[in-house]
């Protein structure tokens, strides 16, 4: 849980950013990643240090032949010769750190430092010496990023931008990922899908007598007593893995992984949708919010797409069927454009969706939920690969406890706790009560409807019935009215002379 002095802090370094020069949040964001990373590598070296003592084990420190690297060591130089040291020597040494050919230094590859002054770095050192992160679990590490990563309010020019967390927390729950299945996000941006999988893991895997929660719904101290070491080393190792072809995006979102406590994040640097990627059938779960309204080179696409088309919403929807292996579950926001869309290619990989694999919920969320990035209107779509639709569960949600205008404040009108209650309670059988936002529809009318999966399709219209007065109450009424009008008239005559 965020303290609320530790926000003030991020707040107050963001400003002197934003003062010192550097105006756009994303670039902002990834140099203050890159000097949090500085530090937290110090602790991390720190630590295995502390656990190679208490097992009497050999240590190779990380910094060994570099001390002057490490981050107590050069903050305490002046301002000018700190800016020359972390530039031209820090710098360098975190982005070889696991050498070139490490995924780590390939995503680094590009990686330039901006802090152009020295007055800014000294002072951006001195507030983050001051959030103590060393003495931070990782919850609050992970929780301080977050706060960082949620004062990105910029978008991309192909429709990528940050999900919001609650949003992610609510699907995660839905598709539950399990220990020992792999996830996979194709569009993986900062790592929120990635990482709330594995907060989710480790918070099923905890005694509810430790856990706790913010007044957001987190899970806090899991500290997941039921998992062994070898399932432990699974999920920090082999669980999670994430792809995106924005190199800033997977920087960052490293950064957010490792400060959560995974050590060696799989996070790489490809274009999910090019002849390049060509993976397949290899993750049991896909969790994913693909670019919206992206366009990619007609020659570059995969050939192994077989919907014929450049638009990157219906060729990622594929993409999320071709990774999973039979019975692998996906949880995806799509446009709404990608549920009634009338092109060829727009029904064909409904139509696949339906007839290949059982396609189980369809969520339609208010269009004010990716405010301020966009007002486009969007929908959760759940779905297990193989077999075929019998029925698909549709949920209208209407709020998601924020105001769905460009401020987004916190509102009391919250249906995603009633979503997760209603989807883990789901009964074909059963018919929704009236009134209530679900409902079934049979796979044979999606047919009948050229494979249209938006909820205004198939939500029956409430009609309620008007009453009215009776004709002899009316006619008193109006009656009465031409009483009070005549007697008006009169009282102004009177005055007359």
């Amino acid at each position: 849980m965020l303290k609320p002095d530790l926000k003030a802090q991020i707040d107050k370094l963001r400003d002197r950013f934003w003062s010192g020069g550097i105006s756009n949040p994303l670039t902002a964001i990834e140099q203050i990643s890159y000097l949090i990373f500085m530090k937290r590598l110090e602790d991390m070296d720190s630590q295995r240090r502390k656990a190679a003592d208490r097992s009497q084990a050999s240590f190779n420190s990380i910094f060994k032949g570099s001390d002057t690297c490490r981050w107590s060591k050069w903050i305490q130089v002046p301002a000018e010769e700190m800016l020359v040291h972390v530039r031209d020597k820090v710098f360098l040494f975190i982005k070889n750190l696991k050498g070139e050919d490490s995924l780590f230094g390939q995503a680094m590859k590009d990686a330039v430092f901006m802090i152009p002054k020295p007055s800014l770095l000294q002072e951006a050192v001195k507030i983050i010496d001051e959030m103590s992160i060393s003495q931070q679990n990782l919850d609050t590490q992970g929780d301080l990023y977050e706060y960082l990563l949620s004062k990105l309010n910029t978008s991309g020019e192909n429709g990528q931008f940050r999900t919001p967390r609650h949003i992610i927390r609510m699907i995660v729950k839905l598709v539950d990922p399990k220990i020992g299945e792999r996830i996979c996000d194709p569009a993986a941006g900062t790592g929120g899908f990635l990482v709330n999988s594995y907060l989710h893991i480790l918070e099923e895997n905890s005694y509810p007598d430790s856990v706790e929660y913010d007044e957001d719904g987190v899970p806090h101290n899991l500290a997941a007593e039921k998992l062994d070491k070898k399932k432990r080393d699974f999920l920090k190792e082999k669980s999670l893995h994430g792809f995106d072809f924005d190199t800033t995006m997977v920087r960052i979102g490293l950064m957010n992984l490792v400060l959560h406590g995974i050590d060696h994040p799989d996070l790489h640097y490809a274009d999910t949708l090019s002849k390049a990627f060509e993976e397949r059938e290899k993750y049991d779960v896909v969790l994913a919010n693909p670019p919206f309204k992206g366009f990619i080179d007609k020659s570059d696409i995969s050939d192994q797409f077989k919907v014929k088309t450049t638009k990157t919403e219906l060729l990622f929807l594929e993409l999320f069927i071709r990774l999973l292996v039979t019975g692998g579950r996906c949880g995806a926001i799509l446009p709404d454009g990608v549920l009634f869309g009338s092109s060829k290619a727009h029904q064909e990989v409904r139509k696949a969706l339906v007839e290949n694999n059982q396609l189980e919920g369809v969520i339609s969320m208010p269009s004010g939920v990716f405010r301020p990035y966009a007002g486009v209107s969007t929908a959760i779509v759940i779905f297990t690969k193989g077999g075929t639709t019998d029925k698909v569960w549709f949920y209208d949600m209407e709020a998601d406890g924020f105001s769905l205008d460009d401020k987004r404040q916190k509102v009391s009108e919250n249906d995603i706790p009633d979503i997760i209650q209603k989807w883990k309670a789901r009964d074909p059988k059963t018919k929704s009560p009236k009134g209530d936002k679900w409902f079934w529809v049979d796979a044979n009318e999606i047919r009948e409807n050229k494979y249209d999966l938006s909820i205004s399709r198939y939500k029956e219209v409430q009609y309620e019935q008007e009453k009215y007065d009776p004709p002899k109450k009316i006619i008193n009424r109006v009656l009465k009215l031409e009483d009070e009008i005549r007697a008006q008239v009169n009282e102004v005559e009177s005055l007359i002379p």
